[in-house]
């Protein structure tokens, strides 16, 4: 199993929302990330909007955000979260990752 995890910068002013999103994530959403090997996914938010993520998978990174590239319910979703997050012009949250360099674990 692969560790991932990465940053992304959350928009200061829509935490309080990002956060109710996030509350009732849809099932359809739920189904995709499993079917798609996202396993163990947390996301942790600091106050000043900086957003650290961590999910296992069988494979790459990759390749789990190829299999969600792949559902109808994935476009939908990081349409409607891109507003969200600091990013550039036109980019969806998944393509904005900053993936961080594994350097400890302790099984």
């Amino acid at each position: 199993m692969n560790r991932i995890g990465f940053i992304l910068k959350v928009r200061q002013e829509m935490i309080a929302e990002y956060k109710r999103h996030h509350q009732q994530v849809w099932a359809e959403m739920l189904d995709a990330l499993r079917e798609s090997g996202w396993h163990n996914y947390s996301l942790f938010l600091r106050e000043d909007g900086l957003l650290f993520g961590y999910f296992e998978t069988p494979g790459t990174l990759e390749a789990a955000q190829a299999a969600m590239a792949q559902t109808d319910v994935n476009a939908r979703w990081q349409a409607m979260m891109a507003p969200f997050f600091e990013l550039p012009p036109g980019a969806h949250p998944d393509q904005g990752l900053i993936v961080l360099e594994e350097v400890f674990h302790l099984d």
